[in-house]
C-alpha cells in the first residue's frame, strides 16, 4: 500500500470524489463529517486534501471563489485498487470471482 493510503481520512476523500465527482472542499468536508459523526478541524482537513492534491491523486480548480477537486486518473486507480483489496478481505467464503 502506499503512503497516501495509510490515512483513513484521505482515503475517505477519493472514496467520495469517485462517488460523486467534482466537489468543493467544503462540501466533502460537510459528507466526512455526517459520516464520521463529529466535527473535523479544517485546518487538519484542508491539510489532508492538499496532501493528496500535491502528491497527484486528486486535481484541484477554481470555480468562482471556491476550489473544487476530482480524483485524477492516479487517484481513481489508486481508490479502485483499494476497493478491490477490501472487497477481497471481506468476502466470507473465499471465493476468489
Amino acid at each position: 500500500m502506499t503512503k497516501w493510503l495509510q490515512s483513513g481520512r484521505r482515503r475517505d476523500i477519493c472514496v467520495l470524489l469517485a462517488a460523486d465527482g467534482e466537489l468543493r472542499g467544503q462540501k466533502v468536508k460537510s459528507r466526512l463529517e455526517s459520516h464520521y459523526d463529529d466535527r473535523i478541524d479544517p485546518k487538519s482537513f484542508y491539510g489532508s486534501l492538499s496532501a493528496l492534491v500535491d502528491a497527484g491523486f486528486v486535481e484541484k480548480r477554481t470555480d468562482g471563489l471556491h476550489d473544487a477537486y476530482a480524483l485524477s486518473d492516479a487517484g481513481e486507480q489508486r481508490t479502485s485498487a483499494h476497493y478491490e483489496w477490501m472487497r477481497s478481505c471481506l468476502r466470507a467464503d473465499g471465493d476468489t470471482e
